[in-house]
This record gives C-alpha cells, sequence and structure tokens, in this order.
C-alpha cells in the first residue's frame, strides 16, 4: 500500500493538511449555505411584501388602468416584472412589458386555491423567484425578480471561500511539516543513535531533554544500552576467564599426550608401566575436568529460553533428585532432610542443577562419615556441612565466577559451580548467601519466592 510506504514525517503532515482543509471546507460550506439562505430568504421577503402593497393599489385593481399605464411597474421596481393573472389563465400585462413565468400555482392562487405562491422558476436561461397574491376573487398579482445579482454574489462567495480553504491548507501543510519535523527530532536522535551502535558498535548514551514521552523513551533507550553494556562486559568477562581456566588443563593435558606418544615411537624414551598408568590417569583427569568446566560454562552462559516455559515446580522433589545424584557421586556421607513442600514457578532443570551444585559443593569439604544437613522452611533452602567452613575474607567472593579459595585449588572444580546457584537465583527472583553452620562448617541459604501448597 502506498501510504504504508511513506514516512512518518509526510503522513503527520497529509493527516493535518487533510484534517485542516476538512474543517476548512466544512466551515466554508456553513458559510456558504448560511450567506445564501439569508440572501433568498431577504429576497423572498422583500418580494412578497412588494406584491402585497402593490395588490392593494387602486391602480392594480383598476385592469383597464393597469394594462395602459407601466408606470405601475415603475412604482414596483425596474428588475421586477408584473403580471396580473385571471382565474382562467389569462394574462394582464402593460403594453411592451415582458411577462414574468406563470404557471399552475399562481393560477390557484388566482382561484383562491392556495392564499399565496412562492416559487422559483427558470426562462429563457434566468433564474426567477415568481410570487403570486390575491387581489380579488378571481384575479392574483403576480411578480417575478430575477436571481441573477444574488447568484452573481453567491458564485463570488464561493470562489473567496475556495481561495481562502485552498490556502488555509497550504498554511495547514506548513504547519503539519514544521510540527513533524519538531516533534520526531527526538526520534530521529534515537534512529541516529541505533544506526551508529550498529555500525560502530559503540553503545553511547543519548542525552535526555524535557519529561514528555519522547524524553521517556529515550531514558528507556539509553537504560537498554546501559544492560547491552554490562552484558557485553559479562560476556567479555566471561570468554577472559574461560580462557584463562582452560588454558592450564589444556597446556597439562597436551604436555603429557605428547610424551606418551613419545613413549610410543620406535628409539624414544622408555616409560616404566607404573609412570604410564599415571600419565594415563593424569590424562583421564584433565579431560573430566575440562568437560565439568565445559558444562559449567554452558549452563552460566544459557539465558532463558523462550521454548522453555516456567512452570509450577516443588522444590522439596527438586531437593530429593539432586540428593540422589550427589549420593552416588559422595556415597561416604550421610544426609539429614527436613524439607517442606514449596511450590515455586520456574525452570525445573535450573533449579536443580543449583540445588545440586550446593549439595556437591557441601560434599567436597565434608570430611569422610560427615552429615550434610539440608532444610526447606517456607521457601528457605539451607544446606550445611560439617567442613572447615568459609573464612571471611573469601566470603565476598565465593559466588564470582572462578572464585577459588586457596585451599580450594587443589581440589576438582571449575570454580563456577556457586557462579551457577547465584544465576538460577536472580533469574528467578530469589538470593543465595554463604555464611558459617552453628558446627563450624559452611552454610548456604537459597531463599526462592512461591507459596506452599494448597491443603486438601
Amino acid at each position: 500500500m502506498a501510504w504504508t510506504r511513506l514516512n512518518l514525517r509526510t503522513r503527520i503532515t497529509v493527516l493535518v493538511a487533510v484534517a485542516v482543509g476538512l474543517a476548512v471546507a466544512m466551515a466554508s460550506v456553513a458559510g456558504y449555505l448560511t450567506v445564501r439562505h439569508e440572501l433568498r430568504s431577504r429576497l423572498d421577503s422583500n418580494l412578497e411584501q412588494r406584491a402585497t402593497a402593490a395588490a392593494q393599489t387602486q391602480l392594480v385593481n383598476d385592469i383597464t388602468r393597469f394594462g395602459r399605464i407601466p408606470d405601475v411597474v415603475l412604482a414596483l421596481a425596474t428588475d421586477v416584472r408584473v403580471a396580473l393573472v385571471t382565474s382562467g389563465g389569462d394574462r394582464i400585462v402593460f403594453s411592451g412589458a415582458p411577462v414574468p413565468p406563470i404557471g399552475s400555482p399562481e393560477t390557484a392562487v388566482a382561484n383562491g386555491i392556495v392564499h399565496t405562491s412562492l416559487r422559483s422558476a427558470t426562462e429563457d436561461g434566468v433564474s426567477y423567484r415568481v410570487v403570486a397574491v390575491p387581489v380579488r376573487p378571481g384575479l392574483a398579482l403576480v411578480l417575478a425578480q430575477s436571481t441573477t445579482a444574488t447568484d452573481h454574489e453567491l458564485g463570488r462567495l464561493a470562489l473567496v471561500l475556495l481561495i481562502v480553504g485552498l490556502a488555509g491548507i497550504v498554511v495547514a501543510a506548513c504547519a503539519g511539516l514544521a510540527v513533524a519535523r519538531a516533534g520526531l527530532r527526538p526520534v530521529e536522535r534515537l534512529t541516529a543513535a541505533t544506526e551508529h551502535v550498529a555500525r560502530t558498535q559503540e553503545l553511547t548514551s543519548i542525552p535526555v531533554q524535557g519529561d514528555d514521552e519522547l524524553a521517556r523513551l529515550t531514558g528507556s533507550f539509553n537504560l537498554m544500552l546501559e544492560a547491552l553494556e554490562q552484558s557485553r562486559e559479562r560476556q567479555r568477562q566471561l570468554v577472559a576467564d574461560a580462557g584463562h581456566e582452560l588454558r592450564t588443563p589444556l597446556t597439562s593435558l597436551r604436555t603429557n599426550l605428547d610424551l606418551l606418544a613419545q613413549s610410543a615411537r620406535p628409539g624414544g624414551p622408555t616409560l616404566d608401566p607404573a609412570d604410564r598408568d599415571e600419565l594415563l590417569a593424569d590424562v583421564r583427569a584433565q579431560a573430566q575436568e575440562l568437560t565439568v568446566l565445559v558444562g559449567d560454562l554452558v549452563e552460566l552462559a544459557r539465558t532463558d529460553s523462550p521454548a522453555i516455559r516456567p512452570e509450577p515446580i516443588d522444590l522439596r522433589a527438586v531437593i530429593d533428585r539432586a540428593i540422589d545424584r550427589v549420593r552416588r557421586r559422595a556415597p561416604g556421607l550421610a544426609y539429614a532432610v527436613a524439607a517442606d513442600p514449596w511450590i515455586v514457578i520456574g525452570d525445573p532443570t535450573a533449579l536443580e542443577r543449583a540445588v545440586t551444585n550446593l549439595l556437591d559443593n557441601a560434599a567436597k569439604w565434608s570430611p569422610p562419615g560427615a552429615t550434610v544437613t539440608v532444610t526447606l522452611r517456607d521457601g528457605v533452602l539451607q544446606v550445611a556441612d560439617q567442613g572447615p567452613g568459609i573464612a571471611p575474607a573469601d566470603l565476598p567472593h565465593v559466588f564470582d565466577r572462578f572464585y577459588r579459595a586457596v585451599d580450594a585449588r587443589g581440589l576438582p572444580g571449575s570454580g563456577l559451580g556457586l557462579a551457577i546457584v547465584r544465576q538460577a537465583a536472580d533469574r528467578h527472583g530469589g538470593v543465595v548467601a554463604a555464611g558459617t553452620a552453628p558446627g563450624g562448617g559452611a552454610l548456604f541459604t537459597l531463599r526462592l519466592p512461591g507459596h506452599a501448597p494448597a491443603r486438601t
């Protein structure tokens, strides 16, 4: 459609011009009709008064004198045609005078059928207003006045209104263009800013002017740019940290594989079976470490997918599944669980991964035979272990990506497990915190909004 292909400025200009044009047209039509009605009413009233006054004169009542003396016509007006009409339709005019248009309405007045008659008639291309009034029974006076002068005045009025209307439309179009330019200037700044961002990848904020809707739109756009900048910075930091963490196991893995490959070549260095087995075990451990690290990176970088719809989840069931998984990896620990049902709206996979990471962290730090305590009360999940606890200097950083305490650097792990827990908590509108358990171990508290299931 051609209208949709026009830019917004042109459409605003056209709409303003059309709106003003319609208003001017309606005002012009209303003014023209009012003036025409007033002129016609004045013409008819004057004509009726003159006819009534003439019908009461002696000259009009005397038919013989009326036919001979043109002074009657001159007394009425030179622009009026005058005649008498009888009940039989006969016309009486003075010698040589033009005959007004006479028809059945005027004859009906002469016959007394109607009291007066007023109508429009055309004769020889000229329009007349014809009035007939009774003189006496069987005789009526007919006056016909040309409307040419009135029509000329109405024509000049129509021309003036047309010119004024066209001028008003032109002025309205110019005003609409000026309004469109002024009103769309902030939109043009937004457009230029988005094009600049797309072209240069520079997320520069736009100055906000005023407090109207466009100013709020500009502020929202600046907030979006700020969020994009923060997201890009987090991605950049994640890539840098991931590269740093991957470099060490990859280097060690490549070194061990090169040593094993050289020992397998003829004439290469000979390895004892025990050393060979130790290298293979080291390679397997490094491959497993890379697998865990890559999985954690994928989970951490994963955003909310539109294909995954939030659903009601019983957090107690999530805890039960997570404990079953962790128990298989750490069978030497005991688990004390006291959990009430709690319904959370969210992603079951992300929540189960977060709870599993908390339990894995407790299992990693707990000594053999220790007990991991898990409680869930009113949406507050607490996981406590019997390990050495968290040093005060490490508490502010335990949820940072790739952060590993000094004592944890010799243990397996990627340093991303607790960061994944915080991401899941933020995604579900909750919070997670670390502290010290009553027995001296680590205590992690995860609060998630939800509600208890309805009792039946």
